[in-house]
């Protein structure tokens, strides 16, 4: 080899080295960023499922306090779609970094603020009111946050690990659900006045902190390489989502179908089931949240080998057995809930999460993959965005509903549980079809 060519062929190692050096830094701000912003998203679940009907709603923790605290969780997913737009307009269009820094901000403040806000007894419809305000600033927040945070990761990597690094963005949401499911279930240690008095807001105003540690480390982080070369190519849409509707309708489609368990199953399992196993069930909810939090950490522990599995068996094989799995293990998880065994529902939770979050690992960048560089983050906002508020966050709102209006049976529950499995199968099929990874 000549010396030349030596030189050419050390300085590529090297450029491929610090390639991968910055990959994983930014992938690491990836997790931390959405850790903080699923965490202040999970604790608005669980305490609608614990506490904050009979707080704002003044529902004394009946049928209609449940459905309105739920309905108050649905509004936060109705707010996605609109953070999807808005700030996958400006991170199509001024970068990713800036964009991730204001949704972070955006969470964190609102966060803060529930944990300050009075209750219905104190102000009356004033305080159903604030929340749901907030909670709307929560959902625009998280509908610009995770689109952006997938792709500053996946786009800092080689092409070929893409996939694998958009998953670190994944890792932030059971991430997030450990630290907010431990932190009420040590707070329901407290005794029921005390928890409803003051305990439950203590992991809304923790926010505060999180923010702070997440700035630190998002601020650190260099913008998209992709996204800079698109922006010097002078190849930046001028409207996204028009080029986006115009352009892709059958990809955005397809996305939003591909994404329905993926979202779903965390707030049927979280939200839904939390609900059902202590209203419905009678189980304690320090012993519930005990459970979910060891779910959290398995699923955290087995989330990253649905990448795995993809990168040595392909996303389509590996997307139809998980998917294939998840579907026959829903009415097992319930049937084992029915129980009331913290052992035996622990252990249907867990079966049926794990597959779903194997999947889930993959969703990311399955979704990337669908669009061009050009309107990609507003592409995979608005079609996990949009399954948000259509189905992921009406999932505990549909559950109740189908309970009570049945009298208390689970089976309709379960079945739509496994419809939207099988629409999650064929449509994620169909996309990884006309996608760069199939």
């Amino acid at each position: 080899m000549s010396k030349p060519t030596a030189t050419a062929a050390a300085t590529d190692r090297a450029t491929a080295t610090d390639r991968e050096r910055t990959a994983r830094k930014a992938g690491f701000a990836s997790f931390i960023g959405t850790t903080v912003e699923w965490y202040d998203f999970y604790i608005y679940s669980t305490a609608s499922a614990l506490v904050l009907g009979k707080i704002f709603f003044g529902g004394g923790g009946d049928t209609t306090g449940a459905l309105q605290a739920f309905g108050s969780l649905w509004l936060g997913f109705l707010a996605r779609p609109i953070g999807g737009i808005v700030f996958g307009h400006l991170g199509d269009r001024i970068g990713r970094k800036k964009t991730l820094v204001t949704t972070l901000l955006m969470m964190g403040i609102a966060t803060t603020l529930i944990g300050l806000l009075p209750g219905y007894d104190q102000v009356g419809l004033a305080a159903p009111i604030a929340l749901v305000l907030l909670r709307m600033v929560q959902g625009i927040a998280v509908g610009g946050e995770w689109g952006g945070a997938v792709l500053i990761a996946s786009e800092h990597a080689p092409k070929e690990k893409a996939l694998s690094f958009g998953a670190f963005a994944q890792q932030g949401s059971p991430a997030g659900s450990i630290l907010a499911t431990g932190m009420f279930a040590l707070l329901t240690q407290l005794p029921d006045d005390d928890f409803d008095a003051w305990g439950w807001r203590v992991p809304f105003l923790f926010s505060a902190v999180m923010v702070v540690i997440g700035l630190v480390v998002r601020l650190k982080v260099e913008e998209s390489p992709e996204f800079v070369r698109l922006r010097a190519e002078k190849r930046v849409a001028r409207v996204p989502l028009r080029e986006l509707v115009t352009g892709h309708p059958g990809s955005l489609a397809l996305g939003v179908l591909a994404s329905s368990i993926g979202i779903a199953a965390t707030y049927f399992i979280t939200t839904f089931v939390l609900s059902w196993s202590t209203d419905s069930l009678g189980m304690e909810r320090s012993t519930m949240l005990n459970v979910l939090l060891v779910y959290s950490v398995l699923q955290f522990i087995t989330q990253p080998f649905g990448v795995v599995l993809a990168a040595r068996f392909g996303p389509r094989r590996t997307v139809a057995a998980l998917l294939s799995l998840n579907f026959a293990l829903v009415p097992v998880m319930y049937a084992c809930v029915s129980t009331t065994q913290p052992v035996v529902v622990g252990l249907g939770i867990c079966l049926l999460g794990i597959t779903g979050a194997m999947n889930y690992a993959i969703l990311a960048g399955l979704l990337a993959a669908a669009f061009p560089i050009s309107v990609r983050y507003t592409g995979i906002s608005l079609s996990y965005q949009l399954c948000s508020a259509l189905i992921g966050g009406t999932a505990p709102l549909v559950g109740e509903w189908l309970l009570h209006s049945t009298g208390g049976s689970i089976v309709p529950v379960v079945i739509y549980q496994m419809v939207l499995v099988a629409v999650s199968l064929i449509c994620s099929l169909a996309l990884l079809n006309r996608s760069r990874t199939a």
